[in-house]
């Protein structure tokens, strides 16, 4: 076997082994020990972390991260992969956002010029747009933590009606939309699925006295998670600029109903309690949504219509 092909089938090895001796590898790769000592030394000076414990019971073992075995890309999947990675900049929080701009510099380091070259002149024709917020999510990489290994967080809270409250939840999954970070979890305060704005959670610690609960079966979507609670049936009339607006918000992706003409209808059950949300929601949407039903819907875009009607005739000062 070649000496490339051995030093890059030596380094999946003991990515994959992590704690290995070197007669092992002597024998799997059918060479000397002192063959696979000097291939470990150059590893090592490639920068695979190799750490080597002696004693009856030592070997070597690969600290810290492993490091990954080089992958050909063509120049076409080279630049894609750039611009994947470059468009994350518009979010002001990232679960990996020190590995994602690490990972890019490597990738545009080591690219050939023509192919640096060709990807700055991109950078001026093609991006893609997410609305940049202020509000930090500082605590992005706990969540995603404790969603793929099960575990419970109590979290400090911020809402708008009951302000800071600590709470413990079991996070299932993290999703941006709209530039903003949504976690959906399962609420032990009330016993139900919840969707909490990421950067709303002022800290997070795992809750180690709390048993966590099966959740695996629970994907992304925000209304997957649980049956609606109290729910109420909610029709509205849309037109294709509502709809085209409406497409933009992820979790009303099962509610939404679009024509052959662009136009739409949203018509679904939805828990009670949200009816406050949708009523400002439709005030948004103004003349591109027409709400049918429930009249509870009906009378809360009223009120947040005169509400508004009110406001702005004292600034205006006349009827």
């Amino acid at each position: 076997m070649p000496k490339s092909k051995r030093l890059m089938e030596l380094m999946m090895t003991v990515n994959r082994k992590r704690r290995f001796k070197v007669q092992e590898l002597a024998d799997e790769f059918g060479v000397s020990k002192r063959t696979i000592l000097r291939d470990l030394q150059e590893l090592s000076e490639l920068g695979v972390p190799l750490y080597s414990e002696v004693g009856p019971h030592g070997g070597y073992q690969v600290v810290r991260e492993r490091v990954l075995p080089p992958i050909a890309f063509t120049e076409e999947e080279a630049v894609a992969m750039f611009f994947a990675v470059h468009a994350l900049r518009h979010y002001s929080s990232l679960p990996f956002e020190a590995e994602s701009a690490s990972a890019l510099q490597k990738f545009y380091l080591h690219m050939p010029g023509d192919v640096r070259d060709r990807i700055d002149r991109m950078k001026d024709r093609v991006d893609f747009v997410t609305p940049t917020r202020r509000g930090d999510a500082p605590c992005l990489a706990v969540l995603l933590d404790a969603a793929v290994n099960r575990k419970v967080l109590s979290v400090e809270y911020e809402s708008k009606e009951q302000g800071a409250k600590r709470r413990r939840i079991q996070p299932v999954c993290i999703y941006a939309n709209n530039g903003l970070w949504y976690c959906t979890a399962y609420c032990f305060l009330r016993e139900g699925y919840r969707v909490f704005r990421c950067d709303r959670i002022r800290d997070a610690a795992f809750d180690e006295e709390t048993e966590p609960l099966d959740l695996g079966d629970v994907r992304l979507s925000r209304r997957d998670a649980a049956e609606p609670r109290e729910p109420v049936r909610l029709r509205a009339e849309l037109t294709r600029a509502g709809v085209q607006r409406c497409e933009a918000e992820l979790w009303l992706s099962k509610l939404l109903q679009v024509r052959e003409d662009g136009s739409g209808s949203i018509d679904g059950d939805v828990p009670r309690g949200d009816l406050p949300f949708f009523a400002e929601f439709f005030v948004g949407l103004g003349r591109e949504a027409t709400a049918r039903e429930p009249v509870e819907l009906l009378q809360a875009i009223r009120a947040e219509l005169a509400a508004l009607t009110a406001k702005y005739r004292e600034i205006g000062g006349t009827d």
